[in-house]
C-alpha cells in the first residue's frame, strides 16, 4: 500500500484550550490509524484560530471523509512533499516549531527548479544563526509551500526569509503547549 502525505487546514471551532486540543487531536490519530492511516503532526496557531494538519494516508477521499465523520471541516486538502527533514525524524517530534511560514508558489516554478533553488539558497540560513529552519511541506501541485522554523521572533523569521530570497505570504505563530 503506497502512503501519501496530506496538509490539511482547517479552522478550530470548539477548541479553546490545551486540553481540547488533546482531546480532539488523540481522537483523531485514533480514528484515521484504525482507517490505516497515521497522524504525523498537528500544528495550531497560537491563537487558537487554525490547525494545521500532516497525515500521512492511502489516499485524499477517505481521508476528508473519515475527519468531516468527526467533525473536522478542512479548509484547505493538498497532497505535499517533505524537505528538509526525513519523515521518521517528523513522526518523533524531534524538533519544535514557533513559527509558520505560508508562501504561495509561482505558476511557473516545477518541483525540480524549487528543489534546485532550496538547495542552493539554504546556506544562507547561516547568515542568521537565531533562526533555525526546520522542514517544509511542498504542494504535489506547486500552489504552497509551508516551512516551519524555530525562531525567537517573527523578525527573525523574516530576516531568515530574506537572506535565503524566499518571499512570505503569511506568517503564523505556533503554539509550543501542544
Amino acid at each position: 500500500m503506497i502512503m501519501s502525505l496530506f496538509l490539511v487546514e482547517t479552522p478550530l471551532e470548539g477548541i479553546a484550550t490545551e486540553e481540547d486540543l488533546k482531546t480532539k487531536t488523540d481522537n483523531l490519530q485514533e480514528v484515521v490509524q484504525n482507517r490505516g492511516g497515521n497522524l504525523i503532526e498537528v500544528q495550531v496557531a497560537k491563537d487558537f484560530s487554525r490547525a494545521f494538519f500532516i497525515f500521512e494516508n492511502e489516499d485524499e477521499e477517505s481521508l476528508v471523509e473519515t475527519l468531516k465523520q468527526n467533525g473536522v471541516q478542512p479548509d484547505l486538502v493538498k497532497d505535499v512533499r517533505l524537505v528538509g527533514k526525513d519523515l521518521e525524524e517528523v513522526k518523533n517530534q524531534a524538533s519544535k516549531v514557533n513559527y509558520l511560514v505560508q508562501w504561495n508558489l509561482p505558476e511557473d516554478l516545477s518541483m525540480d527548479d524549487y528543489l534546485a533553488r532550496k538547495k542552493k539558497n539554504s546556506v544562507h540560513y547561516a547568515e542568521v544563526p537565531e533562526v533555525s529552519f526546520e522542514r517544509t511541506y511542498v504542494c504535489e501541485d506547486m500552489s504552497k509551500c509551508l516551512c516551519f522554523y524555530d525562531a525567537p521572533d517573527e523578525d527573525a523569521v523574516q530576516r531568515a526569509r530574506d537572506a535565503v530570497k524566499t518571499p512570505v505570504d503569511s506568517i503564523t505563530e505556533i503554539s509550543n503547549d501542544k
